[in-house]
């Protein structure tokens, strides 16, 4: 469906403020241990209006004291990676699988993703992206359970019984320690222009063949 500018402006500030009542609810969660030992809550960032959301798995020390997802050295290597496909960060959106981080950058517990999930969820609801970048085998079992893990699926496009495609990619911090990881990451990342490209045309195919089914059904 196309609109105009003035209806995606609209539509975007309105994004923005369920963005905003949601952020408040999540600096306000005290639904999990973590929450006794963060210094400030990491909601996520970007377009609300992103085709593209990359999801992590936890924040850091620097997302601790910012705030802000990805503002370390593996937030600098996709910056780096974004900027490779003419994309920056305010095209996408940004956000972990945990709002807190876990102390001493331990892996974030069954527990602790599940208490956050239903922000992640909302998340979804409100920007609904067209592809979610799953980064790191945390968010790939969060968002795939029983698919598979990270090394067999990343760089691979998955479609969902809810609707949504999903392309699996290594976490940027596993690239940055495992030299090995990072020309596979780099090459999968750079599919990602081409892969957004054939998801959008299969859903306006999907969406003409509706359309056209609807108006056979009125002749009738």
């Amino acid at each position: 469906m196309d609109y105009s500018e003035s209806s995606l402006d609209a539509i975007s500030k309105e994004k923005e403020k369920e963005l905003d009542k949601l952020r408040q609810e999540i600096a306000n969660c005290f639904d999990c241990p973590l929450s006794k030992t963060r210094n400030k809550t990491v909601p996520g960032e970007g377009s609300p209006r992103a085709r593209i959301m990359f999801i992590g798995e936890a924040p850091g020390a620097k997302e601790d004291e910012s705030g802000i997802p990805f503002c370390g050295q593996a937030g600098k290597f996709l910056d780096e990676m974004l900027g490779n496909i003419d994309l920056k960060r305010s095209d996408v959106f940004i956000l972990n699988t945990v709002k807190c981080r876990p102390p001493e950058n331990r892996d974030p517990e069954d527990s602790e993703k599940a208490a956050c999930r239903h922000f992640l969820d909302k998340q979804f609801e409100i920007i609904d992206p067209i592809l979610v970048v799953p980064m790191g085998k945390h968010a790939v079992t969060n968002f795939l359970p029983g698919v598979g893990g990270i090394t067999a699926l990343h760089g691979r496009v998955l479609k969902r019984p809810n609707g949504k495609y999903y392309f699996p990619l290594y976490h940027p911090a596993a690239a940055l320690h495992n030299g090995g990881l990072r020309s596979t990451l780099i090459d999968d990342f750079n599919k990602i222009p081409a892969v957004l490209e054939k998801i959008t045309a299969e859903k306006s195919k999907a969406e003409k063949i509706k359309s056209e089914n609807i108006q056979q059904q009125k002749l009738i």
